[in-house]
């Protein structure tokens, strides 16, 4: 048994040094009003900015500038992005690293699991993506489509044009078209929109696992509260407004109730995992072995899928793989501005969450 009082430099283990430093109790420090109150202003603000590209595309009266949606959605992918490094894989390390605790405990000190376990992630993301498109190929003989070309090939001169306009409303006729199964073609343009849709869901799923860790904590967090509530506060916008800008990509059919139903899932996930964290306020332990195992563990593979997501789906797909977007100089600008701008606040406000 480790005793604190008495350690011996020499035989000491390295593992029970550092278990012991690392065995805070629980923070938790009191403030129950504004705890409470942080269910409903992050329950609202984040689920008002993951409503609001939804809303812009599907509602031609708001007449939303095309410059206002591409900075949803580049300055979203830039959240996203550093979502995946700086708030997922970093604090992985720092729950099952090698220099932690469970890193030095065990089975878990014979493998940086960290990495391990973010390859397994991209890897299984990788091979389901190529699957899907693989599946598309071969039963319909076309490559995936391109679900968003009324945002990627449009005139130079159009910028104040509003995003609704009726090449959208093509789309989605498309769409609808497709189910009423008028021609192979179509069925395949639905292949595709599903392959889409299933790239987004994994998106979100990693978001949303990320989501409940950090509301379990900040509901039970000590004296850091004040500082993480304010700064959650904006995490989950970000994100929020990179999760709805790329849902709203995706052409659902317009009585579609899908979009409203994800929006919604991401913008309740916090707080009702601050409300179970206020529930076991006085005997969760953030810091417990347990606890560090299964949010590191749940870190790492959100961190993976995220990185893919990201840097595949978001970035080589936006700006390598699709011509039409590098067409108009200013445009291409304005989208890569937006894309740092995103990734570099994200990363900032890693400092205090």
């Amino acid at each position: 048994m480790f005793d604190p009082t008495n350690v011996n430099l020499d035989t000491a283990s390295a593992a029970e040094v550092v278990c012991y430093l690392n065995r805070d109790g629980n923070d938790y420090n009191g403030h129950l009003g504004a705890r409470i109150s942080s269910i409903f202003v992050i329950g609202l603000v984040s689920s008002a900015a993951t409503f609001f590209p939804v809303m812009a595309r599907r509602a031609p009266r708001l007449r939303i500038p095309l410059y206002v949606y591409l900075f949803a959605r580049y300055f979203g992918a830039g959240v996203i992005i550093a979502t995946a490094f700086v708030h997922l894989l970093d604090p992985a390390y720092g729950e099952i690293g090698p220099n932690t605790c469970v890193g030095m405990t065990g089975s878990w000190a014979e493998y940086s699991w960290p990495p391990a376990i973010i390859l397994a992630s991209v890897t299984a993301i990788f091979l389901l993506d190529f699957a899907a498109e693989r599946y598309v190929e071969r039963k319909y003989g076309v490559c995936r489509e391109d679900p968003e070309p009324i945002i990627t090939h449009r005139d130079a001169g159009d910028e104040s044009q509003p995003v609704n306009t009726d090449a959208k409303k093509d789309v989605v006729k498309d769409i609808e078209a497709v189910e009423s199964g008028e021609s192979e073609d179509e069925a395949a343009l639905q292949r595709s929109f599903q392959q889409q849709f299933a790239a987004f869901l994994i998106l979100e799923f990693g978001v949303i696992f990320h989501s409940v860790i950090i509301g379990l904590n900040l509901g039970v967090a000590g004296s850091e509260f004040a500082t993480l509530y304010p700064v959650l506060v904006f995490h989950q916008s970000f994100e929020g407004l990179g999760i709805g800008a790329r849902m709203s990509a995706i052409p659902f059919k317009r009585t579609s109730i899908l979009p409203w139903l994800l929006c919604t899932l991401y913008g309740l996930t916090t707080p009702i995992s601050i409300a179970i964290g206020l529930g076991v306020r006085t005997t969760y332990n953030p810091n417990s072995f347990t606890a560090n195992v299964v949010s590191g563990v749940l870190d790492s593979i959100s961190a993976g899928i995220l990185v893919y997501t990201g840097l595949v789906e978001l970035l080589a797909r936006d700006f390598i793989f699709d011509p039409h977007r590098t067409q108009d100089s200013k445009r291409l600008t304005f989208m890569i501005v937006s894309l740092l701008l995103g990734a570099g606040i994200m990363a900032l406000l890693g400092k205090w969450a």
